[in-house]
């Protein structure tokens, strides 16, 4: 089976970051190609390695239904796998980025960058919607995006099964974009409240003892585990080689860390791939 990656996304989220990582890991890879020539590049076999492309406003011709109307033509080809990943992440990161490289937004020449940003969201979001992987790459290093492109794209071991990622994070710091289910932790008891506790995080000990004896704890874990072993399966079935489970609390620094670690711990030990990530458990602020 032939890859064929098409990167798209908002602008100053990554793109050609991404597109790199892939040519690291063995894919040619084409920026800004013309839509009109992305056909003619995969038809008939013509592809001797996988094939990354990055697709976006910049790109000569682009129009959302028409590069969806492409894609769907392609994934008709057979032998031909095809994978819409999309970049994206929050505006005051994309702004803060144009104002350090002082590149302007290919929507916004003549008008303020925010307009841009607001136009380009606008015009995307149904590509975003229609995406086979959305990468939120707002707190990623360059290396945490190219081990995230292979789980996503299923370049690691064992990529027969969904790789499932857990990731913590504090409501007061908005939701993880990338998210599939979000999990709400935040009616458990607090250990910010408890002063010998308040410092310390999730992984620590004391504050995961604290948070699961909380006399609702059992029952939570028992339904969150017992949705996770119907819909799991389900996801992998309808060929979703990647899902994102989210566990929130208000920081994401006490609650959230522990409920993510334990299940990341009950996904493994059930034979499922997972990764756990803390979003937001350096950040301070009340938990």
């Amino acid at each position: 089976m032939q890859r064929l990656v098409v990167l798209t996304g908002m602008s100053g989220a990554g793109k050609s970051s991404a597109l790199a990582a892939l040519q690291d890991l063995g894919y040619e890879a084409v920026d800004n190609l013309p839509l009109a020539l992305l056909d003619g590049m995969v038809a008939g076999g013509a592809l001797d390695r996988p094939l990354a492309v990055v697709i976006d406003v910049r790109t000569r011709g682009f129009a959302v239904d028409r590069l969806t109307g492409i894609l769907e033509q392609l994934r008709a080809h057979p032998g031909l796998d095809v994978r819409l990943v999309f970049l994206d992440c929050d505006d005051d990161i994309l702004r803060q980025r144009f104002t350090e490289t002082r590149r302007r937004h290919p929507l916004a020449l003549d008008r303020p960058l925010s307009d841009g940003l607001s136009l380009e969201r606008e015009r995307m979001r149904h590509l975003r919607e229609r995406a086979d992987v959305v990468v939120d790459t707002a707190h990623w290093t360059l290396g945490e995006l190219k081990q995230r492109l292979e789980d996503h794209l299923g370049l690691a071991g064992g990529a027969e099964h969904t790789l499932v990622n857990v990731v913590s994070f504090g409501f007061r710091h908005g939701l993880p974009r990338e998210a599939d289910l979000v999990f709400d932790a935040r009616f458990l008891r607090n250990p910010h409240y408890e002063p010998e506790l308040r410092p310390l995080s999730g992984q620590d000990p004391g504050v995961a003892a604290y948070v699961e004896a909380d006399e609702d704890f059992p029952r939570f874990w028992a339904r969150l585990t017992g949705l996770l072993e119907v819909v799991l399966p389900r996801q992998h079935r309808e060929g979703k080689s990647y899902l994102t489970l989210a566990v929130g609390c208000t920081g994401g620094r006490h609650r959230s860390v522990r409920v993510a670690d334990r299940l990341g711990v009950w996904l493994n030990e059930h034979g499922v791939r997972a990764t756990v990530r803390h979003r937001d458990l350096d950040r301070g602020g009340r938990v």
